[in-house]
Parts: C-alpha cells; structure tokens; sequence
C-alpha cells in the first residue's frame, strides 16, 4: 500500500504514522516482525535512512524490538502503548482546537453525538 504523502509533515514521521496504524489496525500484530528498512524504502520510494528513522522512533516508543540478525518485531503490548500514546497526543495537541471550536460553534454533546446526516 502505498502512502498519500503530505507536504506539512517530515516523510519520516508520516511512515511512522503509517506504521503504527498497520499495528493498531491489526494488519501486523504483536510479534510480527515489521516491513524491513529495504523493502519499506523500495515500496514507499524514499530513502532508507529515513525509513530507519521511522523505525528508531518505534523503538523509542517501545512498539517495536530489535532482534538482533533476525529484523525490527512488534512488541507486546504495542497497539494499546499507540493507543495510550496516541490518546495523549490527540488531548494535549489536537483537542484544544477542536474544543475552542465547538465552544465558538455553541455546539452540545447531543450536537456532537448526532448521527451525521
């Protein structure tokens, strides 16, 4: 599959997007190894330092391991750790906007909750 790029967000951190969505969705589960750096790159037509650098960022996060000759795997646990992390990032970045909004808007709950037409 390959990505809709967009041009606000660096290429590095739209894969890592990509990637944490495949493992929310379930498309690679706990314990699966991830696409290799390679075969992302060749797919996605970038560069693999920056595929790698995506992957550092799972790391970092604690969603992927690096087994060492085998490649990058999910960990345990990884899609309710995005889920946390992605939670937090949503409330602390996008939701004050989108609170503001719907405050100038006077929209309620029922509002929000409303089937969309």
């Amino acid at each position: 599959m390959r990505i809709i790029w967009n041009e606000k967000d660096p290429i590095y951190l739209q894969l890592h997007q990509y990637l944490a969505q495949l493992i929310l969705q379930g498309v690679i589960k706990q314990g699966d190894a991830l696409p290799s750096v390679r075969q992302l790159a060749v797919e996605q037509h970038v560069n693999p330092i920056t595929v790698s650098k995506a992957i550092a960022m799972l790391v970092d996060d604690g969603i992927a391991l690096k087994r060492r000759g085998l490649g990058m795997f999910v960990a345990e646990g990884a899609a309710e750790q995005l889920k946390i992390q992605l939670r937090d990032r949503f409330l602390a970045e996008e939701w004050p906007s989108i609170h503001q909004r719907i405050s100038l808007l006077g929209l309620s709950v029922t509002d929000l909750l409303k089937e969309p037409s």
